[in-house]
């Protein structure tokens, strides 16, 4: 199985709507009230940008989630398992890789607010992305949302796109 360069991590792959929200909806509820400490992301220090193939990580005040999409539909979602002050080793690869925070302007504002909300956006757009799903954090004064970009991640500040079809997450009584 593949680590992502981060050795010890075990991507768990989950695909659609409703095995995301089996797997993970406990987990996500009870991020709700939790302060957002950071959100680093694997930076390639050769060509200074982000490396959108890898892990991004959300602290949320020593809860860590961690999210990785795949192919066209799959998404990971694993928690507090990567250790961001090891060394990266991208399968050899030659790639020079390292955590990062700070890496996003519309970053800054959010720190340190508390989350109001996390949802899960089902992509329902008439082509080959359809179904595809992306897990959105929301807070007084925005939100970040990890969504597959083609085979690699990408974060929006942003709304979500009408395509998108929103479900709320919420606590449910279940174990």
């Amino acid at each position: 199985m593949f680590n992502y360069g981060v050795s010890g991590y075990r991507p768990e792959w989950t695909t659609g709507l409703s095995a995301i929200m089996t797997a993970q909806r406990s987990r996500l509820a009870g991020l709700a009230g939790r302060r957002l400490a950071r959100m680093l992301v694997v930076w390639d220090l050769d060509e200074d940008e982000w490396f959108t193939d890898s892990i991004v990580l959300l602290d949320f005040a020593g809860e860590q989630i961690e999210i990785v999409h795949r192919k066209l539909h799959d998404l990971s979602i694993t928690w507090n398992t990567v250790d961001p002050a090891q060394p990266m080793d991208w399968a050899g690869q030659g790639f020079r890789l390292a955590w990062r925070d700070n890496a996003f302007p519309d970053l800054a504002s959010l720190e340190g607010q508390a989350l109001t909300a996390v949802e899960l956006l089902d992509y329902v757009g008439d082509d080959i992305a359809n179904g595809m799903v992306a897990p959105s954090f929301v807070f007084p004064g925005g939100r970040i949302t990890v969504y597959n970009a083609l085979d690699a991640n990408g974060i929006e500040f942003d709304p979500p796109d009408p395509r998108y079809t929103r479900h709320a997450i919420e606590k449910t009584n279940e174990p």
